[in-house]
């Protein structure tokens, strides 16, 4: 798409200049943020096809919404480019994913518009319905509330949860359904092909407003007698079309579906029912990447393109020839490699069937691989399920959003001692995609679980070695984490074996100073010993590979012949690796001096994976300063 010179866009600083405009230039408004948006994602990538899905969306709730007085609550924050350049962030977004520029995702630390953090999916219902009941508790009915969810979204449990409760809490929300028909990669579920098909006439819907409003001024229809009528008038509706609306089922108005890119139907559409008491779903049909074509031809690959020529869409990406794999493609290639050998193993992931490289499998195994859409809780649970009746399921889920199905690894599979493997994919500082999407947290909430064996390798030697040994008979429940990006070695592919539970190894001879490592930050670990090798300097090199059992044949030796340890991890500083280690020297009366390296005590911001690192003192540079 060539640039063209634009008129209004400049003249929108916030949403208040956009209600200025007269509506007919509302289409006008959405081709130049449109516009913006692929100029400025061609150099400065980010998530990308998501804001383009939602261009004409955006304009119509700030048009028709008194923000930030009325909230927008937008589910995961893939959407909201367009939103942040219409309130008040246009001219700070070529910072946009930049160290100290704009965040990746909607945040109420940035500004006032964001009314609440969205980096994982499916809590906008829960938190708007939250927002909703707090405006009427404090007696501000007139502050509207609406919820943004895409279809993808709406796999996830915790948005059955808030719809459930919206349902029985007297509420006014607006829940904004905004069906794509798609997650990153092709939505699926019951639910997809449910909103596949769903319809309800417009003509209908206008009949039904305009008759409750005549009804209410003339002191007919109370909220009770409300309540009654809409039960009976949805069970008349499925009775007729043959079909069971859920939303309405739910006692929640349903509108739509709308074309969800006919911006002066929206603004209309929604000047109709913002006012409308008691619970709604408005549906809109969007299409993801909408006006680059690109993106609509290939949404998953432009769902976070990278660099992109913004006029033949032509992906920019760097010459990776010569280079090693990416984590994610070894774990792929292996899980296929180890699936034809043994025909129990399946693989699950929870909608990042191309993120995490199942992919590579599902083309070839496509019945022994389950995507089950953004429901991690849910993936883990039927892994446990798998996992009872003898299959081998390796679950495949980023480190962040694994929080999310903490209890159900306790209790789902941990408990039961299930065979699952649970394969942790953007583990450590992840870059560009900031706080929300770090998976800072996994060692040290999993450290103190039961029965779970948790592992990080140094690199894809390693990491292939330790999918093969968490598949063996009688492992029980085994976590394996590695980061996103590359690895070390361009030959990756070696022969597999067995590695020895709970047991590290000796990288190096050194004198009374060691330091151990787990996970690929050993590399980097590595390198600095050698260079202080090459200064004269001597310090051993441990390392440990396993987190739990942890190795204490290497923790008594150095703790015993080692004035100085320390420790290096790529997780939260607090409980994880190094907190292991010293609680080891503490209950065996071993006294050195050890020094824990790893993730500080609040939440790391956006910024290059190199950045981040220096920034959190975990480079080159700050562990050879400890060691020293």
């Amino acid at each position: 798409m060539k640039k063209e010179p634009q008129e209004l866009l400049p003249k929108i600083k916030y949403p208040s200049d956009l209600r200025a405009l007269p509506i007919e230039v509302l289409p006008q408004v959405c081709n130049e943020l449109r516009q913006e948006i692929i100029q400025e994602m061609a150099n400065n990538p980010g998530h990308f096809a998501s804001g383009l899905g939602v261009v004409e969306l955006t304009v119509a709730l700030h048009y028709v919404f008194d923000t930030p007085y009325d909230r927008i609550v937008w589910d995961v924050g893939h959407q909201a480019a367009g939103h942040k350049i219409l309130t008040g962030r246009r001219d700070a977004f070529p910072t946009y994913r930049h160290l100290g520029g704009l965040r990746p995702f909607p945040s109420p630390d940035e500004s006032e518009y964001d009314t609440f953090a969205c980096g994982h999916a499916s809590n906008s219902i829960s938190a708007a319905l939250g927002m909703a009941v707090a405006a009427h508790q404090q007696g501000d009915d007139n502050r509207k509330v609406v919820a943004v969810i895409g279809d993808g979204s709406m796999s996830g449990g915790l948005a059955f949860e808030g719809l459930n409760n919206a349902s029985s809490t007297p509420n006014n929300l607006l829940i904004i359904l905004n069906d794509n028909n798609m997650s990153i990669d092709r939505s699926v579920g019951g639910m997809k092909h449910y909103l596949h098909h769903l319809h309800t006439s417009s003509l209908y819907n206008k009949v039904r407003f305009r008759l409750s409003n005549w009804l209410v001024r003339v002191g007919f229809l109370s909220e009770s007698r409300r309540q009654k009528i809409l039960r009976f008038n949805n069970s008349i509706k499925s009775l007729l079309v043959g079909q069971q609306n859920i939303f309405e089922g739910l006692n929640i108005r349903y509108f739509g579906p709308a074309d969800g890119h006919n911006v002066i139907e929206l603004v209309g559409t929604l000047r109709q029912i913002k006012d409308m008491k008691g619970p709604k779903l408005l549906h809109l049909h969007t299409i993801k990447g909408k006006g680059f074509k690109a993106a609509e031809k290939n949404p998953t690959v432009f769902h976070a393109p990278g660099k992109y020529d913004p006029e033949t869409g032509e992906r920019l990406g760097d010459n990776t020839e010569g280079l090693p794999p990416k984590y994610q493609d070894v774990f792929g290639e292996t899980l296929l490699e180890l699936a034809r050998q043994n025909d129990r193993i399946v693989g699950i992931t929870p909608a990042m069937a191309t993120g995490c490289s199942l992919s590579i499998m599902m083309r070839e195994m496509p019945k022994r691989t389950f995507d089950v859409g953004i429901a991690e809780g849910h993936a883990v649970t039927f892994a446990g399920g798998l996992a009872k009746e003898g299959l081998i399921p390796f679950c495949n889920i980023y480190s962040s959003f694994a929080q999310r199905a903490f209890d159900h690894i306790i209790h789902d599979v941990a408990l039961c001692r299930l065979h699952v493997v649970f394969c942790f994919d953007r583990a450590g500082l992840v870059g560009q995609d900031g706080a929300t999407h770090h998976g800072a947290f996994d060692l040290a909430a999993l450290r103190p679980i039961p029965n779970l064996t948790i592992s990080s390798p140094m690199n894809e030697h390693e990491l292939r070695c330790l999918m093969y040994t968490a598949q063996l008979p009688d492992k029980g429940p085994f976590v394996i984490r590695y980061p996103r990006g590359r690895g070390v070695f361009a030959d990756w592919q070696c022969p597999m074996q067995e590695l020895p539970i709970g047991r590290g190894r000796k990288l190096s001879d050194g004198g009374d100073t060691a330091v151990l490592s787990l996970g690929p930050l050993g590399n980097v670990v590595a390198e600095v010993v050698r260079e202080l090798r090459e200064e004269g300097k001597s310090v051993a090199h441990y390392d440990m590979r396993f987190l739990k059992p942890i190795d204490e044949v290497i923790l008594h030796e150095v703790g015993t012949t080692c004035r100085r340890i320390v420790t290096v991890e790529d997780g939260v500083i607090q409980g994880g690796f190094g907190s292991a280690v010293l609680e080891y020297m503490a209950d065996h009366n071993l006294h050195p001096e050890v020094i824990r390296l790893g993730l500080p005590d609040y939440f790391v911001e956006h910024g290059t994976p190199d950045e981040l690192y220096h920034l959190v003192e975990l480079d080159a540079e700050a562990i050879k300063k400890a060691l020293l």
